[in-house]
């Protein structure tokens, strides 16, 4: 059969697919021929960053992805990792920048459907989501409309599909204000001997089609996600998906039902570039061909050409391989939910990816090198500029209360209430801490005792000054919060956002953010089992920060231990654990010298490993031995930050000291790493705490009494006391105003 070719292929069609002089060369050597106009856009879809990572493929090798726990690492939907009994939790974080920045709503509500069907693809139940959102200036005139939209876009998705959002991360910063950031995260349950995956076995086997019907909105979406944005934006609004929550609903409850049929031989989600992406990947895979009939397509709009049909990326759609055997009982489960089912091609031994489409062959290529040898690049890199170190006599000075109040006041620090209550924290009922903690908290159903624990986390300013000690950082944070909570750290999955990887200096911070990654990721034994690459991130030449963020696991033995933020009770010690000797120094890049004195000069915070994980251990063995009774990590805006946030969590005032001689600015606002609050309800006389002490000076730790918990006031030092009163008003004043203004 002839391959028909309705549209003639120009150098100015070509670059309209993002596809550099080069790779159409490449496309012209594979194929013998011209390619069609459906072959032009498969390949533009499968060869784009989105979908083939070829600017970050060589340097995504070199992270840690295996481990003791670890049963499915990267190039699945998602990944998985053992948690005992039987079962696993699979996760994934994933991108959805430049559709929420066209059209807020839309643009972050399919960024959450489409994470949660990579969750649910695998076989896994979904029991816990989180977002991770970076957006422009406050002041900036898109940044309230863009916050109104995806605020009320993850909300309507979620609320509505029934998954309790747990935490995440909401800043700003005037990098983002031509392309904001959408991460959305997501986990289910499953069982480790029931896990699906998208590699097709068997030749002559039915390819499947799943769910709603297939219409034109994000036709070319993938590709649009790839490119740098202009000042013409707002004319791709059409390549943003549209998202049907409660069809996905149906979607996950038949596709289990199915699962558990046996009728399943790979699935796979139909995210980025559609029908293509779903058939050349399984396909691939599998070492098998595909060829599709898009005559049997469920289409909601007419006249649907096959570019468009292979291109849309309509939501609530997956692909299947079915065991032929199956196939009466499989489509009565979909008809049930009302979804739909739809024979729409077989498998072949050919490794040939062809499409038909009335009556014509409209692509026949080698499905090898669409899926699995796309174009890879070794990108030149530029090492990222350093900064010298702040001098210690070149610390500004501030009033420590009024400063404290300023930043608890500001875009920064400010409670994120305003956005989480706009999401269903508590659907399922399984929910044991709401956001704003150190992590969220959701107990395992069917155990007694177990936790799962989830964390987001990266500081881009740190990742801006020094992408390696930024890289490093985000995984320590995030292993940290998770700690914090009580839980052993499992596994991590990244969402790697960057700029123009064409620019040397873009493509260091990508590359030097990864080494540090890696290296904290070993060291921790915190295995990335997922993630996603997301560049291009610029708006006419502009780039983000550069936002390496890290989603974590942990695994809570016995949630009666689990450990909470607020202060417990009054008369508590209050421990410092990790500190240097003088409890804080590292001011460069700090909120304090940002906010407060608008400098960023200086480098972040070094990060030690070898630190981070003996004192994270001892903290947990703390919390797990019922002596902690609160516990908090430190990060943003250092130990007066992280005090006033215990106090307002509990209603409960402190009286905390000051090393001797000591400048009081960088011991209450310095962002020194590997920190820890504990509170403890030791006598200091008892022997328990002079057995704690030997224990911490056997291990080489430092830790010190600060103060003590108790009264209405947080008292910090010398500086004026502030009622608790005071600093929740600050803290929760700004974000409503804001988005009331």
């Amino acid at each position: 059969m002839t391959v028909s070719n309705t549209r003639p292929i120009t150098p100015e069609l070509i670059a309209a697919h993002g596809l550099k002089p080069e790779e159409y060369q490449r496309i012209l050597e594979l194929t013998g021929r011209e390619p069609t106009f459906t072959e032009l856009g498969i390949f533009s879809a499968m060869w784009n960053e989105h979908c083939s990572y070829k600017s970050s493929k060589k340097w995504l090798r070199t992270l840690p992805t295996t481990g003791e726990r670890v049963i499915q690492g990267p190039g699945e939907n998602a990944g998985v990792v053992d948690i005992g009994d039987g079962d696993c939790v699979v996760f994934k974080m994933e991108s959805h920048n430049h559709p929420s920045y066209i059209e807020p709503y839309q643009g972050a509500a399919t960024g959450v459907g489409g994470i949660l069907r990579d969750v649910f693809t695998m076989g896994a139940r979904p029991i816990a989501a989180m977002n991770a959102l970076r957006f422009g200036e406050p002041d900036h005139p898109k940044t309230r409309h863009l916050v109104a939209g995806v605020v009320s876009g993850v909300g309507g998705y979620g609320n509505s599909f029934g998954v309790p959002t747990v935490g995440g991360e909401v800043n700003f910063d005037r990098s983002y204000n031509g392309n904001i950031l959408v991460n959305a995260f997501a986990a289910g349950l499953a069982k480790t001997d029931a896990i699906f995956l998208s590699q097709a076995k068997g030749v002559g086997l039915p390819v499947v089609y799943l769910g709603a019907k297939t219409g034109r909105d994000g036709v070319g979406g993938a590709t649009m996600a790839s490119a740098e944005f202009d000042d013409k934006i707002d004319e791709k609004r059409p390549t943003v998906q549209v998202g049907d929550p409660f069809t996905e609903k149906c979607l996950l409850e038949a596709s289990l039902e199915l699962m558990a049929s046996g009728a399943v031989i790979a699935i796979q989600d139909m995210g980025a570039a559609g029908l293509t992406c779903s058939a050349v990947e399984m396909g691939a895979k599998g070492d098998l061909g595909i060829e599709l009939d898009l005559d049997t397509v469920p289409v909601r709009e007419e006249r649907m050409s096959a570019y468009e049909m292979m291109l849309s990326e309509s939501q609530e759609r997956m692909l299947m391989v079915l065991r032929p055997e199956k196939e009466a009982e499989a489509k009565a489960i979909f008809v049930k939910w009302g979804l739909d089912f739809a024979i729409v091609g077989k498998t072949t031994d050919d490794l040939r990816f062809r499409v038909l489409h009335q009556g014509e062959e409209v692509a026949n290529l080698p499905i090898k090198e669409l899926g699995d040898e796309a174009p890879e690049y070794d990108r030149p890199w530029a090492e990222p500029k350093t900064h010298k170190p702040l001098a210690m006599d070149d610390i500004p000075q501030a009033d420590i209360a009024d400063t404290l109040l300023k930043l608890l006041a500001g875009p920064d620090l400010s409670s994120r209430r305003w956005v989480w209550e706009q999401y269903d924290t508590l659907i399922q009922g399984n929910s044991l801490q709401r956001p704003g903690g150190d992590a969220g908290v959701v107990r395992v159903e069917g155990h007694a005792t177990k936790a799962l624990a989830f964390s987001s986390d990266v500081t881009p300013r740190y990742c801006e000054a020094d992408p390696y000690r930024g890289g490093k950082q985000a995984v320590a944070e995030c292993w940290r919060n998770l700690t914090a909570t009580g839980a052993v750290p499992l596994a991590a999955t990244d969402n790697l956002n960057f700029g123009n990887p064409e620019k040397p200096e873009i493509m260091g911070q990508l590359v030097k953010a990864i080494e540090g990654i890696g290296e904290a990721c070993r060291k921790l034994d915190f295995p990335i089992v997922s993630g996603n690459v997301s560049l291009y991130n610029e708006t006419n030449g502009q780039g983000i920060l550069p936002t390496p963020t890290l989603g974590g696991v942990g695994l809570i033995d016995d949630w009666s231990k689990m450990a909470r933020v607020g202060f417990a009770a009054e008369g508590e010690m209050i421990l410092l654990i990790g500190a240097p000797s003088s409890w804080g120094t590292h001011l460069s890049q700090s909120i304090y010298m940002r906010n407060i004195h608008e400098r960023v000069d200086g480098p972040p915070p070094s990060v030690d490993l070898d630190h981070e994980k003996a004192v994270g251990d001892h903290v947990r063995g703390l919390i797990r031995s019922g002596v902690a009774t609160a516990v908090h990590d430190l990060s943003d805006g250092g130990l007066a930050v992280a005090l006033a946030e215990m106090a307002m969590v509990s209603g409960i005032g402190a009286t905390i000291g000051a090393p001797e001689e000591s400048d009081p600015v960088p011991v209450f606002f310095g962002e020194d790493q590997g920190r820890y609050l504990v509170t403890i309800a030791l006598d200091p006389q008892s022997a328990e705490w002079h057995a704690l002490r030997k224990q911490q000076e056997k291990l080489g730790i430092a830790c010190v009494q600060i103060g003590s918990t108790g009264g209405a006031d947080l008292k910090l030092g010398e500086a004026h006391a502030i009622s608790v009163t005071d600093l929740k008003a600050a803290h929760e004043s700004w974000f409503p105003r804001f988005m009331e203004t």
